[in-house]
């Protein structure tokens, strides 16, 4: 007998935002800004900080309240992915961390870092294991305390960045209607020195002169990244509708990474999409870093606005530079 195949498919999802807001008036007393000169260049109104707690407690938060929102046990999850760039420690990874607050006590998994594409290479990863077959539930986890490396003396920075956590369970199923359908998915290693954190790995390890120097923080060359992403995210997100005969009125939504208005704008022209099929938050929660897409995917869900059978379109660009695009059937039934 030959087993039928199997698709993965998001069942679930959860998120956790810290209570703490800072707005941008807030930046207009630390550095030289205006409210005006934020919005305009990036769409961000406010961002959110952890106060108290580190990564972990950002996942594993965003987990509790997908498994509550699914009345599922911790213990039914096989594996867990977590996608940050802001891990508690080098090791153990944030994975086990989560897995040890949440009780998930028959899981295994690991961690992704590849910035702010990380949730896209982990959920790639993940509808692997479920295809496989030996999965059956397979949890990814998008968090970052960005906070914890944003350098609140850089003006063009620190006014980017926040703290969040949001999850998705990924589930088989034999209706090849629903699930993960394809992905285009890229690496650029060329890129490093326009966006990176320059000191604390095995390359240039921490040091009292690195700490004195401030290179324990996001380093970011603001106008060579803003050119390699609007070309990096609208390419791909074009490349993957053409690969799948997809026209911009079969897409319901883009979902791209929340890093700056402009570059979804310019993402969204190339896909001819209209504005009222872009997902963005950005104006609420900043730049979450690898919790930015599932995050909008559990705020529009939750809202009505996410559908059973919508075709969705991920993009997202991060240091690396690491870019692309996943498409997916949207298979939850409307909440």
């Amino acid at each position: 007998m030959i087993d039928k195949r199997v698709f993965a498919t998001i069942t679930g999802v959860g998120h956790y935002l810290p209570e703490k807001v800072l707005d941008n008036k807030y930046f207009e007393t630390i550095v030289d800004t205006s409210d005006e000169w934020i919005m305009t260049r990036t769409g961000i109104k406010e961002r959110r900080m952890i106060e108290d707690g580190a990564t972990s407690d950002l996942g594993a938060r965003a987990v509790l309240d997908l498994l509550k929102s699914k009345n599922m046990s911790p213990e039914e999850i096989d594996c867990i992915i977590t996608a940050t760039v802001t891990p508690d420690y080098f090791f153990p990874n944030t994975t086990c961390l989560i897995q040890q607050k949440i009780g998930a006590v028959n899981a295994w998994g690991y961690d992704v870092n590849a910035a702010c594409s990380a949730f896209l290479f982990a959920l790639e990863s993940a509808a692997g294991l479920v295809e496989s077959g030996k999965y059956k539930k397979v949890v990814v986890v998008g968090a970052d305390k960005m906070t914890s490396i944003t350098d609140y003396q850089d003006r063009n920075n620190c006014i980017l960045f926040g703290d969040a956590g949001a999850a998705v369970l990924l589930e088989p199923t034999e209706d090849p209607k629903y699930g993960i359908k394809d992905s285009i998915l890229r690496i650029d290693g060329t890129g490093r020195d326009f966006l990176m954190m320059k000191a604390g790995g095995s390359a240039m390890p921490a040091s009292e002169e690195t700490v004195k120097n401030r290179l324990h923080y996001i380093y970011q060359e603001g106008k060579s990244v803003f050119k390699f992403a609007v070309k990096g995210m609208a390419d791909v997100s074009y490349e993957i509708m053409q690969k799948n005969n997809l026209t911009s009125e079969d897409v319901a939504w883009l979902v791209p990474h929340q890093a700056n208005l402009r570059i979804i704008d310019a993402t969204a022209q190339r896909m001819g999409l209209q504005k009222e099929k872009v997902m963005i938050n950005i104006d609420k929660y900043g730049n979450t870093t690898a919790a930015t897409i599932p995050l909008c995917l559990v705020e529009y869900y939750r809202n009505g606005k996410l559908k059973k059978g919508d075709n969705v379109i991920l993009a997202a660009f991060g240091a690396g530079f690491t870019w692309g695009s996943l498409y997916l059937v949207w298979g939850m039934d409307n909440v």
